[in-house]
Order: structure tokens, then C-alpha cells, then sequence
């Protein structure tokens, strides 16, 4: 019986994947099948004939592109504030005991507990006095909210990982405080890093209610509102050129993953040499 436990591990990891990727295969065959064919009561996975005009169309129309750079700059804006906003907090929570850390767990705690639709109309509010509503900076100021409070939970777990007694052996050797978090904590923290940008970024990149609320204008609609807009009045759906538009939308994510992921795998073996 041991000899199947392998291949069954190896079955098991399969239909693990197919159950994840099948969702993104039929978006992606849904993109290049034709209208007629996305209409007909005949159901395939592989299309009858392959159609890039759902692409050209939705390119062409709602101003994609535009929402796409509106979404990468509201993204990469968003992850880069709250990892240095949570980078330095998260050691602050993860070292100093007592009252300090009592006060950030309970606000982190708090933050998860209230749902979206009780907060917005406050930070709508605070937004509209600030003169920040209907503009990517009042968004990427919401999605930094609303991000940082899990972001600094996952990376107060990687520091609090770190042995203390590694900064107080570089410190015995004469490296000061600078230096010790500079060329010690920072190396180990490397993967927490990354993980931490990959789930500040995803978040930012799909995030629709706070986008819906506090933008008006065309020109700073973000991806997922203009996603929408393939959507008609009556609920008719541009099935075939929403599905090009969602495949093209996580192109992105894909490509942030990718390098995300090569630092958090250079990460480990900085963490593993530095150990």
C-alpha cells in the first residue's frame, strides 16, 4: 500500500489543479469563441472556430487601456505604501511588548470586524472635504486603509519569526542598529516582503465597492468598473468581449506574481544563508 501513496498524492495534486485552472480555460476559450457560438445551446470547452474579434471589440470600446493604466497605477501605488507603512510598524509591533502592542493587535483585530458598507460613507465624507473624490490618489489613500491592517498582521508573523538573538550577536560584534536591520532582518524578511506586495496588489488591482463609490469620471474608472460597463442596463451580457477584456485584465497579476515570485524565492535562500 505505500507504493500508491505517491501516486495518489500525485492525483490528488491534479484534479486539485484542474478544479483551480478549469474557471480561467473556459474564460480564456470564451474569448476566442464567436458570438454565434457563445449564444448557441451547444456547450464546449474547445471553440468550433477561433474568433479574436472579442478582443479587437473590447479593446476598441469603454476605454480599456485607459482603466487598465488607471488600475496599475492605483495597484502598484497602493502595495508600495503599505509595505512601507507596515514594514517598520510590523517590527515595532513584533519587538516592543506591552501596551504598544496590545493597542496595534486590538486595532488590527477591530479593522477586520466592521464590513465595507459601514465605512464607506465616513471615508466618502472625509474624502469629499479633502477635495479627493473622483481621483486615483483619494483611492489609492482608501485601498492603503484598507490594506495595511492584514498586511502588517502577515508581516508581524515573518518578524517575529527572526531570532532575536541574531541582531543581538551582530550587535555584540559591532554592527549598530542600522546595520543590523539593514543587513539582517531585512534579507530574512525578503518572502514575508513579497508576500505581503502580492496580497497588497491583488487587493488593490480587483477591488470594485470603494472604486464604484468614489469615482465618477470616465477617465478615472479603474478595471473592474469598466468590466462592468460590458454589462447593459437590462443585465445583456457582451459575453465574448467580456471574457477578452477579463483575460487581458489578469494579464498583470500574472506578470507581478511572476516577479513577485522570483524575489520570493531569492528571499528563502537569503533567509537560509543569513541563518
Amino acid at each position: 500500500m505505500r507504493h500508491l501513496v505517491r501516486p495518489a498524492q500525485y492525483a490528488a495534486l491534479a484534479c486539485y489543479i484542474v478544479f483551480l485552472g478549469f474557471p480561467l480555460l473556459w474564460l480564456l476559450s470564451a474569448s476566442v469563441k464567436s458570438s454565434v457560438e457563445l449564444n448557441s445551446l451547444t456547450v464546449s470547452l474547445l471553440p468550433s472556430e477561433w474568433s479574436w474579434d472579442n478582443y479587437t471589440r473590447a479593446l476598441a470600446r469603454q476605454g480599456l487601456l485607459r482603466s487598465m493604466w488607471n488600475s496599475a497605477v492605483v495597484a502598484l501605488s497602493t502595495t508600495a505604501l503599505v509595505i512601507l507603512t507596515a514594514l517598520p510598524a510590523s517590527y515595532v509591533l513584533a519587538r516592543i511588548k506591552g501596551a504598544v502592542r496590545v493597542a496595534g493587535v486590538g486595532w488590527i483585530l477591530i479593522s477586520q470586524v466592521f464590513p465595507v458598507i459601514l465605512v464607506i460613507l465616513p471615508l466618502f465624507l472625509v474624502l469629499r472635504t479633502l477635495g479627493l473624490t473622483d481621483s486615483l490618489l483619494g483611492l489609492v489613500l482608501v485601498h492603503t486603509t484598507y490594506t495595511l491592517p492584514f498586511a502588517l498582521w502577515m508581516l508581524q508573523g515573518y518578524v517575529s519569526a527572526v531570532p532575536v538573538a541574531l541582531e543581538e550577536a551582530a550587535e555584540v560584534d559591532g554592527a549598530g542598529r542600522p546595520a543590523v536591520l539593514r543587513l539582517i532582518v531585512l534579507p530574512l524578511l525578503a518572502p514575508g516582503v513579497a508576500a505581503t506586495a502580492m496580497f497588497a496588489f491583488v487587493s488593490s488591482w480587483n477591488e470594485f465597492f470603494f472604486a464604484l463609490v468614489l469615482l465618477q469620471s470616465p477617465e478615472n474608472y479603474t478595471l473592474p468598473i469598466t468590466l462592468k460597463m460590458f454589462i447593459g442596463g437590462e443585465g445583456k451580457v457582451a459575453l465574448g468581449p467580456l471574457a477578452a477584456g477579463s483575460v487581458l485584465a489578469a494579464i498583470p497579476s500574472i506578470v507581478f506574481f511572476s516577479l513577485m515570485q522570483r524575489k520570493l524565492a531569492s528571499g528563502l535562500m537569503a533567509g537560509a544563508v543569513k541563518g
